[in-house]
């Protein structure tokens, strides 16, 4: 029985799963978005986003534990400097999977896994729209001006 296993061995070992997720992690954080299986995805999720609430102290100490996780200096520098300025006021779910299909060679469920704040198709602009005008019909307002010319008295 597997009471309490959650975690999804992705059919490797720990170091091959280590460093997969390392490895996919670092590539998340530069390119601000993957591709790549559901399972994956779903095991990444749970590997960058505490790395994100990580990041979000930004301290020697923190840069250094993301550091031990991620073993990239480059992903490391753009998660503290860039990402964390995006994501400051977000209490979680840094992370969504968007399901793209099955992947032709062997139907594999593939995604992709993105930084929320990354997307302009989600991220809510705050423009302001101009006020929408009705259109009204030139007769309403002929009928108007002649009942006001017809009702003053006549001297």
């Amino acid at each position: 029985m597997r009471h309490g296993k959650k975690d999804n061995h992705l059919g490797r070992t720990s170091t091959h799963r280590r460093a997969l997720l390392s490895n996919m992690a670092s590539s998340l954080i530069v390119h601000k978005r993957i591709s790549t299986t559901v399972a994956k995805a779903k095991e990444l999720r749970k590997y960058v986003e505490p790395l994100i609430t990580k990041a979000k102290a930004d301290s020697t100490h923190s840069r250094r534990t993301v550091f031990s996780y991620l073993q990239n200096k480059d992903s490391v520098k753009e998660l503290f400097d860039n990402v964390v300025e995006k994501i400051a006021a977000r209490p979680g779910g840094y992370t969504r999977i968007l399901k793209t299909g099955a992947r032709l060679g062997d139907n594999a469920d593939m995604c992709i896994i993105e930084l929320v704040d990354y997307n302009e198709t989600y991220v809510k602009t705050t423009e302001v729209k101009a006020a929408k005008r009705t259109r009204r019909s030139t007769a309403a307002k002929k009928d108007e001006s002649t009942e006001s010319t017809d009702t003053e008295p006549k001297a």
